[in-house]
């Protein structure tokens, strides 16, 4: 073979290898007014064409040992990727998780995972419901095998990685990848924050109540003027529970990670987008509706040993709020509500339309 020749082929080949493993768009984010920077995963930057595969899988129920359950299955778009209306949700062979499953959506921003912040990134975290026996029960071997039995999976991944098999580390990296897209930022609120809309008169009293330190006092930790997180994304005791020794708390939340007696019964502080959409509330779901909640910041709050000291009504068992200034908090809260982000089609599942092989 002629040298010119064969440097062609080795050349083609190259290309074509390169392709293989680079032929991917990155996910194009945009810039969101009162939203922080969003923190770049260096290790699993987002692309379009690996946050397709990611949510092929959260809509597969072949990611549960008995293909039953799928990621969607606990996290419902139409109730912003929550389990509404269930306290603690259902896993295979009827298991049940003892804890609320949180919402999903601005999950960049996080800096750690779950109630208790156990998983520090979103690809160590989306391992644990897979693997958890009281959720979707499967073991890796199985799920890989499956996986790599698929033309629909072998073909995508490949586009993405090139040639091999698909490892655990490709799946974690999709999902992740997925899970970073779904952002949620056109409530209401942010049409107000932007000057595209106005709050109704009881909307903005609501307002006003969450930012008054007089009164709701909530925005230490859900901030709401100009910061499009709602949320410090730190732990806290909101003073759920009397427990005056720090051993007694049933759960322990952040200190069952941290081994430290200071952070039990503290628990990631949610955003409060959305949060007309996510009932039940806390991290047990023991609270059935927004007026439950509210009832409870306003007369139910309980001085116990680890208890925030920004709950600083808490002396008074709560804010006392009125029942119209209830109302008016409510009214404010569901100008959270995102509904585009939950009739998104680009968060929808992907099977409708396409036939798995």
């Amino acid at each position: 073979m002629k040298k010119s020749k064969l440097i062609i082929l080795l050349s083609a080949a190259c290309i074509v290898f390169i392709c293989g493993r680079t032929s991917t768009t990155p996910y194009p984010f945009r810039e969101l007014m009162f939203f922080p920077k969003m923190p770049v995963s260096t290790q699993n930057p987002v692309t379009i064409e690996g946050a397709a595969i990611g949510r092929y899988l959260f809509y597969d129920p072949a990611l549960s040992s008995d293909s039953t359950l799928s990621c969607s299955g606990c996290h419902n778009q139409r109730s912003a990727f929550s389990d509404a209306q269930r306290g603690f949700s259902i896993g295979v062979n009827n298991g049940i998780t003892s804890r609320n499953a949180m919402p999903l959506f601005n999950l960049a921003w996080h800096p750690s995972f779950f109630y208790d912040g156990r998983a520090g990134t979103l690809e160590d975290q989306v391992s644990h419901p897979i693997t958890a026996k009281n959720e979707m029960n499967m073991n890796w071997r199985l799920l890989l095998s499956r996986l790599n039995s698929s033309k629909l999976y072998v073909t995508k991944f490949r586009k993405v990685y090139g040639s091999g098999k698909i490892d655990s580390s490709m799946v974690k990296n999709v999902l992740a990848q997925f899970l970073r897209t779904l952002i949620s930022h056109e409530s209401k609120y942010d049409q107000v924050a932007q000057g595209k809309a106005k709050f109704t008169t009881e909307e903005f009293n609501g307002f006003r109540l969450m930012n008054n330190q007089t009164r709701g006092d909530c925005l230490h930790c859900h901030p709401t003027d100009g910061n499009g997180l709602i949320t410090t994304l730190r732990f806290s005791d909101n003073g759920l529970d009397e427990v005056y020794n720090a051993e007694d708390y049933k759960d322990k939340g952040r200190g069952g990670v941290t081994g430290n007696k200071k952070d039990n019964g503290k628990f990631m502080i949610p955003s409060l987008r959305n949060i007309a959409l996510t009932a039940p509330y806390m991290h047990d779901g023991r609270f059935k509706t927004l007026e439950e909640v509210l009832d409870f910041y306003s007369s139910g709050v309980h001085t116990s040993v680890n208890v925030d000291s920004k709950m600083s009504y808490a002396y008074q068992k709560g804010i006392k709020l009125t029942e119209t200034e209830k109302k008016e908090v409510i009214a404010f809260l569901k100008t959270l509500t995102d509904s585009v982000f939950i009739s998104n089609k680009e968060f929808s599942n992907p099977f409708l339309k396409t036939e798995r092989n």
